[in-house]
């Protein structure tokens, strides 16, 4: 797999570099830096009691502890526009003295790769001091008699169903995953959310599906018990390096790369698969980063960095993280650049690939 996360890699350092994200920053005292007796504000573009919501909720008090002076971290919700109304006024009215940070999900970078016009907010510009993974599972009923990733050949003439949230939701990266993969996929839209496209699944209605590391691990697993359903692979996760891993969550399991290897027998390579991997990296791999308003001075980026690194350390959180967080490693301190540029970034001949596909075969207008 070197070849294909090292062409990765370079494309978005060379990506990051243009835009300045790549880079160590230089070391700065943070003694000066005192919170005390003030209040952050994390801006959270979603309502109150998603998934990005907890995150943060979950993180709060911990940033709060760690932070020079322990100030108050207070979540701000500002939903609206799928997430785009809370960071357009973020990047508008934030200012950087650490007292505002700006923190997103794929949901809300998807928009900004495809050049959606109503984004006012460039990532490039923004400062990362967290960034953290999720993961999924992809999985087939069981009736297929299809054991793994080398036997999908055996189903790819026979249409498939995937209940699915939108085209240009989340579920674009299985979207194109399964483009790649050369099955025939009927997307059927307006799940409200992946617990529906389950449910179709369990009906018979959906024969392919994905979930969530924690919705796998809670729903599905009883589906693989009772020998009903069979996982084909997972999503992975991308190192502070940019290099696709398989998920920790599922280590016996192929990530995606791994899986179309085992069906094609090459690897992937074009302007698709650089589209998936920059939605999947968006998606999944980094999806929810923490972020200061551009112009941030270094010593604040810096004690941000620091304090996430060790709220991320301490054993309160370790022994708190599972249902929020999962397995994943947490990316934070200075390498986290480059992963960071990974999720935010992709190829201009992608992004136009991607608009035409959308506009061609699902009528989305951008």
């Amino acid at each position: 797999m070197a070849d294909f996360t090292r062409r990765q890699l370079l494309a978005a350092g060379s990506a990051a570099a243009a835009l300045g994200l790549v880079g160590a920053r230089p070391a700065f005292s943070q003694a000066s830096v005192d919170f005390a007796g003030k209040t952050v504000e994390w801006w959270m573009p979603f309502s109150e009691g998603g998934g990005s919501d907890v995150w943060a909720r979950f993180f709060a008090p911990y940033l709060s502890k760690y932070l020079p002076g322990n100030p108050n971290v207070v979540v701000r919700n500002v939903p609206g526009g799928g997430s785009i109304t809370g960071s357009n006024e973020f990047v508008a009215r934030a200012r950087p003295d650490g007292l505002a940070i700006l923190g997103t999900s794929g949901s809300t970078q998807f928009p900004f790769l495809l050049g959606d016009p109503r984004v006012r907010y460039d990532y490039a510009k923004l400062i990362p001091v967290l960034v953290s993974p999720t993961g999924g599972v992809c999985y087939l009923p069981a009736k297929f008699e299809v054991k793994s990733p080398a036997d999908l050949g055996k189903i790819k003439d026979q249409e498939l169903v995937y209940g699915s949230q939108g085209a240009t939701s989340l579920d674009l990266v299985p979207m194109l995953a399964f483009r790649l993969l050369g099955l025939n996929v009927r997307h059927v839209f307006g799940m409200q959310g992946r617990g529906d496209g389950r449910l179709a699944f369990e009906r018979g209605e959906a024969t392919i599906d994905y979930q969530t590391s924690s919705a796998y691990l809670t729903n599905v697993t009883p589906l693989v018990e009772a020998d009903t359903a069979v996982p084909m692979f997972s999503w992975g996760v991308l190192d502070a390096e940019g290099n696709v891993a398989r998920d920790p969550t599922f280590p016996d399991l192929p990530h995606f790369v791994e899986a179309y290897e085992m069906m094609h027998g090459q690897k992937p390579s074009g302007v698709e698969y650089d589209a998936y991997l920059a939605f999947f990296g968006s998606g999944f791999a980094a999806q929810k980063p923490c972020m200061l308003p551009e112009g941030t001075p270094d010593d604040i980026v810096a004690t941000y960095r620091k304090a996430f690194a060790d709220a991320v350390a301490d054993p309160e959180l370790q022994k708190a993280k599972a249902d929020v967080l999962g397995d994943y490693e947490q990316a934070v301190g200075d390498d986290i650049e480059k992963l960071y540029a990974v999720a935010t970034s992709i190829k201009p001949e992608a992004r136009e690939w991607v608009r035409n596909f959308l506009t061609t075969e699902y009528q989305v207008k951008l």
